[in-house]
């Protein structure tokens, strides 16, 4: 499996991003024997929770609760950790939630704080490992009408509606191989809105980030280019840990027009977060 390619389709999201933007930085340390050892017990761990995937879909009592457990669990294995700020999380049936698009973590980020059925492009669902994987998660094809269907009958959805991943970089440091001075992060395309709007529910926005735990962004975490899921694996097993920190912003009302509800979605994801990680996150996971 590799990241979604570029395409020269001019209605297909683009993004300047690949794998000159990526890199461990100075996290990783700088021997190799510390770094083979954590690699090995990491892929024990998740090859341990793997069976446990079916879980996240299982209607079982309290299945909230076990999902969010899951991924923090499949987080850890991975060596990253949760911070979550902003606005209080409601307890609200049927809410879009939405989010900048970085890394195939993404999922697991955001189920540990508000779990819900992901939407992803409809190849997915062709064939393959990963189209059995998506039947298995119940992942729900891009198709407005399904997203719209699922918010009516009260289910939480997350989307990203950047359309493609970014490395997620922000600044003027050159650190970890991204290009100073450059936002790397797409525009929201107002489509996915459009299921909000017809079914008259909120959406949450909420503005997701990696870093390394000295504060700076981490992009080892981002799957972008022609990297592969494999070697975008061994450099995030590579770090010693990473900080994912979600902030919850102020929940939107649907309105009428997707252009001004995907605008004010944009403007509270798409925002730098804070340069520290103790300035207002709390660390859950």
């Amino acid at each position: 499996m590799s990241a979604p390619a570029v395409t020269a389709h001019a209605w297909l999201p683009r993004n300047s991003c690949d794998l000159s933007c990526v890199g461990i930085g100075s996290a990783a340390p700088s021997r190799r024997s510390l770094v083979v050892l954590r690699v090995a017990l990491r892929m024990m761990l998740a090859l341990l929770l793997a069976p446990g995937m079916p879980l996240m879909v299982v209607p079982l009592p309290g299945r909230t609760k076990v999902q969010r457990i899951y991924c923090r669990l499949v987080l850890r294995c991975f060596g990253v950790r949760i911070a979550v700020s902003g606005s209080p999380i409601r307890n609200l049936r049927g809410v879009l939630v939405v989010s900048g698009h970085i890394s195939w973590l993404d999922a697991f980020c955001i189920g540990s704080v508000l779990p819900g059925s992901f939407v992803a492009r409809a190849d997915m669902f062709t064939g393959g490992a990963i189209g059995l994987v998506a039947r298995i998660m119940k992942i729900i094809p891009i198709e407005r009408d399904a997203v719209a269907r699922r918010l009516r009958a009260g289910q939480t959805v997350v989307a990203f509606p950047e359309g493609t991943t970014w490395c997620g970089w922000h600044g003027n440091d050159a650190r970890d191989g991204a290009r100073g001075g450059q936002t790397h992060q797409g525009s929201f395309y107002p489509a996915m809105f459009q299921a909000a709007i017809d079914a008259a529910r909120p959406v949450q926005p909420l503005r997701l980030t990696y870093h390394h735990v000295d504060g700076s962004v981490s992009t080892a975490p981002a799957f972008v280019g022609d990297d592969t899921l494999l070697r975008s694996i061994c450099r995030l097993l590579a770090v010693r840990r990473t900080v994912a920190r979600v902030h919850v912003a102020y929940l939107q009302l649907p309105g009428t027009n997707r252009r001004d509800l995907a605008r004010r979605c944009q403007s509270e994801v798409l925002v730098p977060a804070p340069a520290h990680p103790g300035h207002g996150h709390a660390l859950v996971a």
